[in-house]
């Protein structure tokens, strides 16, 4: 690939969590540099370190994972690729889910649990202080109100800088920022799925960074005819015309796709090039 030819995240434009510290609005989603059922460890290890070093040479400096990958791996994979970390680097994990086993996810919100799981993620990350804590989802058995008082006791002693939830309604975004400051939202917002239009509209409104997971939908939008249609106006694939979509869609918007293949990758941060009309986006609409 040659350099003029390079995809840069830096084309995507910057964000501003909590208002003052500045990434790409292209970041790296973590979760699939684990194994099969986000469990144990990849396939191929060495490819997985080479995907996180490829990430950060692309201009990606915002990456997310969490506890719960692997547990662990994903944890361990970044600090392998990486450590001693780039100054400008934002590593985001988050606390809230137990595993049992491959695609077994349990909630558990308790205090506890998040404090745990914090010391884990410091000693795997390899810091002193993890950059972005998120509530990776709500506890129907614990009050959120509860569980972000963990997060805001991290943050006094210093082991959290900010805070952010996930898997969020409006009513529980706004009980989280009654207890803490919450920097960032992440819920599940696709072109083809937008449950969370109204949290979105709220994260615009209050200056708040919104992370798209399943921002590709695992293959849904590449058979949709719209998407394949304007993507091929571009010479793109449908899953980067997704991205340029979501890119477009709201400046709070941080979409995180993940993979493990360094091909892919580099085809994901080449969709900061593209640029959609109005009536493309209209279209896809």
């Amino acid at each position: 690939m040659s350099e003029q030819a390079e995809p840069r995240a830096e084309r995507s434009g910057q964000v501003a969590l909590g208002g003052e510290v500045l990434v790409n609005r292209l970041g790296f989603g973590a979760m699939r540099i684990t194994g099969a059922g986000v469990w144990g460890e990849p396939n191929d290890r060495r490819e997985a370190v080479r995907v996180v070093r490829r990430a950060i040479e692309l201009g990606v400096n915002f990456i997310d994972t969490a506890a719960a990958y692997g547990p662990g791996v994903s944890e361990g994979v970044i600090s392998e690729a990486l450590h001693p970390y780039p100054d400008d680097l934002i590593i985001a994990t988050k606390s809230g889910f137990q595993r049992s086993g491959a695609n077994a996810w349990h909630a558990d919100g308790r205090p506890e649990t998040i404090r745990s799981d914090c010391e884990r993620s410091l000693a795997l990350l390899r810091q002193e202080t993890i950059d972005l804590y998120q509530l990776h989802t709500v506890d129907r058995d614990v009050p959120i109100e509860e569980s972000l008082g963990a997060f805001v006791e991290l943050q006094r002693e210093g082991k959290v800088r900010m805070i952010g939830v996930s898997n969020v309604s409006v009513q529980q975004l706004e009980r989280a920022r009654a207890v803490a400051d919450i920097v960032s939202v992440q819920n599940r917002y696709s072109l083809s799925d937008r449950g969370s239009e109204d949290v979105l509209e709220l994260c615009a409104r209050e200056h708040l960074v919104f992370l798209p997971w399943y921002p590709l939908a695992a293959g849904v939008l590449a058979r949709a005819s719209t998407l394949a249609s304007v993507a091929a106006a571009h010479g793109a694939t449908p899953a980067q015309v997704a991205i340029a979509w979501l890119l477009a869609r709201s400046p709070a918007m941080l979409p995180i796709p993940g993979t493990s293949s360094v091909a892919h990758l580099e085809e994901n941060v080449a969709a900061a090039t593209i640029t959609l009309s109005e009536p493309e986006l209209a279209r896809l609409a």
